[in-house]
């Protein structure tokens, strides 16, 4: 594998955990440890998949879609800012303007003619579901495992007590 090659296949896996990680922080409803863990993990994945994004260029010239890296790096910033000092509305606002940006550049990178991702999918459909599924299957565990093994920030250090003893 070339470096090109390697460098397009850190962004689009980093953007797909984007993509999958987004909506689990989005809808859940508890705002807890799990949170700041799968948060932390998306911020990582985005500014991952936005940085890289600066050495893939057509024909050497940055596009429209660098100038929305920069956008999502400033607003994932003024995200965490904003969740630090404690300031809610601005931090869910940041974040999910910045998932949501995300989703416009996936959808651009499908259908915008000449672009690698539609001639992956029409040449190379199996592999694609096949990635695709592996995804899936990895973000699942890695919330599942999130969920038993992370305790609550209220749970006592001290075992239970066993009744009678």
């Amino acid at each position: 594998m070339d470096a090109w090659t390697a460098l397009i296949a850190a962004h689009v896996i980093a953007a797909c955990y984007v993509l999958a990680l987004g909506p689990v922080n989005i809808f859940r409803r508890r705002r807890d440890r799990i949170h700041k863990i799968i948060g932390f993990t998306w911020v990582t994945a985005i500014a991952t998949t936005c940085i890289l994004s600066f050495w893939i260029m057509d024909d050497g010239h940055f596009t429209w879609l660098h100038g929305l890296s920069v956008f999502t790096l400033v607003t994932v910033s003024l995200g965490i800012f904003s969740a630090v000092r404690g300031n809610i509305p601005a931090h869910r606002g940041n974040m999910i303007g910045s998932y949501m940006g995300t989703l416009i550049a996936f959808g651009f990178a499908v259908a915008a003619p000449g672009r690698r991702l539609p001639d992956l999918i029409s040449t190379e459909p199996a592999t694609v579901a096949f990635a695709a599924g592996l995804l899936l299957v990895t973000v699942a565990a890695f919330v599942l495992t999130l969920k038993r093994t992370v305790r609550p920030a209220h749970a006592s250090r001290q075992p239970a007590r066993v009744r009678g003893a």
